[in-house]
């Protein structure tokens, strides 16, 4: 069982942080997998099944940590969710399945909420860490405190399933943040605003979306002049949709340059205006022709000339009852021959061997990896003689006369025999 469980701690680093700022970053980490979680008030994300999307779990791991670290946020991983979130309460890190016990014996009572909640009753009688109480007897702990605190311990130690209630994204995005000083100069608000605007690119994210218009709210303090008013606000317009935090910032500096605050600011929210389905990268070797406006012929010919002549081909079908004949490639993509083939009776083979393969005979029946069954046939093939190869005196007529069979072979499955 390896540390899939991410426990996310909101910035005030409180037990008890307002749920507000534990659904916005909750919000934010949907981007990465679709069971998140609100656990008081901890965000916890289940990332096994998405961890193959971002290249391995390892990268995953780094793109939470480094998206956290811009939203302030303590992160902690664990085999467990319940792992991940006393851990996270005690400074963070990564555990492995190996190390768990250990790592959880370790801890203080107050890590999980079911154990602190008898935290005087079990010091009186000499347990001051979780490996402690979990040493008691099962029975006895029941008895005394209940069935709640033997299932967290439970869950906690991988001994026994969990089960959340998993956060679904809203249709909308508003983010809030009190700033931690008041801030006298607009270019100033830049710092705050880009923690909202990494969690509006987690949303936009989560959804397939990029944005056409935010809007940037600021409240003056309390301690304004009355003439101030409550606040402003500054809108801005992208050419394109976007969830780039960086193309965003750089559109709000400029903005945010010409702005002259009338009183100091003391609190930020963002909120996303116009928002319009995201087409995301194309990762394949032929571009998408309706994004670029480049069709497959087109990028056939660009890709030829960039790696040469023979290698890109096309088949070309020709007509010729011969299968040998039948199909033959193309480096010319613009001056290829349009032909169709000959109709046949029975289904034709898609690969042939450039030297045919002479089979073994055991009481005239033909053997290859196996005895054959002979399923269609004979189709018989005659014909040739208007097809020479060479020039001059050694041109050779190419005619050929043939019984094609369709058979099964018990080792190789399906295959063209011919007499």
């Amino acid at each position: 069982m390896s540390p899939h469980w991410a426990a996310l701690l909101p910035p005030s680093q409180a037990t008890d942080s307002s749920p507000i700022e534990a659904m916005a970053l909750g919000t934010w980490a949907l981007q990465f997998t679709p069971r998140v979680a609100l656990q008081e008030g901890v965000v916890l994300a289940e990332v096994s099944a998405s961890a193959r999307l971002f290249g391995g779990l390892e990268r995953l791991r780094q793109r939470v940590q480094q998206g956290a670290g811009e939203l302030g946020a303590r992160v902690a991983w664990a085999p467990t969710g319940l792992a991940a979130l006393a851990l996270v309460r005690h400074g963070g890190g990564l555990v492995s399945d190996g190390a768990l016990a250990r790592r959880l014996d370790a801890l203080p009572l107050p890590s999980m909420t079911a154990v602190g909640l008898h935290q005087a009753t079990l010091e009186r009688v000499g347990c001051r860490t979780l490996g402690q109480v979990r040493r008691l007897p099962r029975g006895g702990l029941v008895r005394r405190f209940g069935a709640p605190l033997l299932a967290a311990l439970d869950q906690a130690y991988g001994l026994r399933p969990e089960a959340y209630d998993w956060i679904t994204l809203p249709p909308t995005f508003q983010a809030r943040l009190e700033l931690m000083a008041r801030v006298e100069h607009a270019p100033a608000l830049l710092f705050g605003a880009r923690r909202l605007l990494v969690q509006m690119a987690g949303w936009l994210a989560a959804r397939h979306c990029g944005v056409r218009a935010f809007t940037l709210h600021w409240r003056h303090d309390a301690m304004r002049a009355r003439a101030a008013g409550d606040g402003g606000a500054l809108t801005v317009h992208t050419a394109q949709p976007t969830h780039s935090v960086e193309h965003c910032m750089r559109l709000l500096a400029e903005h945010l340059a010409r702005v002259v605050l009338a009183a100091p600011v003391g609190e930020l929210e963002l909120h996303a205006d116009t928002v319009e389905p995201w087409a995301v990268a194309n990762h394949t070797l032929l571009p998408d022709p309706v994004r670029q406006g480049e069709g497959v012929n087109a990028a056939l010919e660009r890709i030829q000339a960039r790696l040469g002549v023979q290698a890109v081909c096309l088949p070309v079908l020709c007509a010729d009852h011969r299968p040998e004949w039948m199909q033959h490639w193309h480096s010319d993509l613009a001056h290829r021959p349009r032909q169709a083939a000959m109709g046949a009776c029975m289904p034709l083979p898609p690969w042939l061997l450039a030297v045919p393969l002479r089979l073994e005979e055991r009481q005239h029946r033909p053997h290859y990896q196996g005895p054959l069954q002979l399923l269609l046939g004979p189709d018989r093939v005659e014909g040739g003689w208007w097809h020479r190869s060479g020039q001059g005196g050694a041109a050779q007529a190419l005619n050929v006369q043939r019984d094609y069979w369709l058979a099964r072979s018990p080792q190789a499955g399906l295959l063209w025999v011919f007499q």
